[in-house]
């Protein structure tokens, strides 16, 4: 046998990255001696500078994501007022954007903490010329389950072109060579994430992905070598999962899931009826349906139906309904201040130079037996 051909055919077959891939629940943050007696002392928003727009914007990290059920004005509403900001999803009409812009700059000033989200659809770019040419918003969420295709650089360009003065996310990619990329063709600020959202079925579907953290801490180094900054996109579950995002450095933290069971989500309200042989009653547990933009039931609502070409990469799922998004954004502030304090920092500016990780196993000790209340 031809020995050349063994030796190709092992090089082929070794490419294989060996570098340990992490996401949020494979670390804790290690505390720190810290001065700050109290949570009340710690400031959760911070300036942010956008290079390619040349503007600026104090405010909080968090940002609901841009799918139907959570990019939606009531939630962008809310959310404005914690200086939090939302991707308004593209299934809006340019009237319905144009209107919501009117009522929200009236309301709180300014349209700052609102992105306006589109694709890579012909009609996407002529809604959002209309909509920009109102001067109402200077905020753009280009957003495309695959950043790496060719033509998705060159609508960022084409966008970037025609607005230069506007704030531009872009998105999705999870390596650093992509981000750097998307930073020189005119993002302000590139989404990291692949596949690591609740309701993506990418990697079971594709078998491609990479685990949230480790994109995250990869493409940093990255975007600060540009001027850029990354959004962090999925993987959301609880404020820890915040707090870690923006201990590694995300400047912003898209939230899909966890705000999805709030009121100001659009998912439909379900209500599922439970009784067990120990209860004499029948007791009612509410849901709202979440479900994901790559899903068959988000092609068949939004796109006239799934193309024989392609597969379902998204799942319907009922998350537990949480009422207004007042709480949930408690417990999100409410962590990161905590966490501040644990790490002897006041500013969320210093924040992540503060923190370090330890690798684990386990994160929580649970005794099977109880109920929680």
């Amino acid at each position: 046998m031809n020995n050349d051909i063994l030796d190709w055919s092992f090089k082929e077959m070794n490419n294989i990255i060996n570098e340990e891939q992490l996401d949020f629940d494979d670390v804790m943050i290690v505390p720190q001696p810290s001065e700050i007696e109290s949570r009340k002392d710690t400031v959760i928003v911070k300036p942010y500078y956008f290079k390619w727009a040349g503007k600026s914007i104090e405010g909080n990290p968090a940002m609901a994501a841009n799918m139907a059920t959570t990019g939606t004005f009531e939630m962008a509403k809310e959310l404005q007022k914690h200086q939090m900001f939302c991707a308004l999803h593209k299934h809006y009409t340019a009237e319905q954007l144009i209107e919501f812009l009117e009522q929200n700059k009236k309301e709180f000033g300014t349209n700052d903490y609102i992105f306006i989200g589109t694709g890579l659809r012909k009609d996407d770019f002529s809604k959002l010329q209309t909509v920009m040419k109102t001067g109402l918003c200077n905020n753009i969420c280009l957003d495309a389950p695959n950043g790496y295709i060719q033509g998705f650089v060159q609508h960022l360009n084409r966008i970037r072109t025609t607005f230069p003065n506007s704030i531009i996310m872009a998105g999705n990619v999870v390596t650093p060579e992509k981000t750097g990329e998307l930073l020189r063709g005119g993002a302000d600020i590139v989404k990291i994430g692949l596949g690591s959202g609740s309701v993506c079925q990418t990697r079971t579907q594709t078998g491609v992905g990479r685990p949230q953290l480790s994109a995250l801490m990869d493409c940093v180094s990255s975007a600060k070598r540009y001027g850029g900054m990354i959004c962090s996109d999925g993987g959301i579950q609880k404020p820890a999962d915040y707090v870690k995002a923006i201990g590694a450095y995300a400047d912003f933290v898209m939230i899909g899931g966890y705000f999805a069971g709030c009121d100001e989500a659009s998912g439909e309200l379900v209500s599922k009826y439970y009784k067990s042989n120990t209860t004499p009653y029948r007791e009612v547990r509410n849901y709202k349906m979440f479900y994901g933009m790559s899903s068959k039931h988000a092609q068949d609502k939004h796109y006239n139906g799934l193309p024989e070409y392609r597969a379902s990469e998204g799942i319907v799922t009922l998350t537990p309904y949480k009422g207004s998004v007042k709480n949930t954004i408690q417990d999100l502030e409410g962590g990161l201040r905590s966490a501040m304090t644990y790490v002897g920092t006041r500013t969320l500016e210093e924040f992540p130079h503060k923190v370090s990780f330890y690798k684990v196993r386990r994160q929580l000790n649970r005794n099977e037996k109880s109920i929680e209340l």
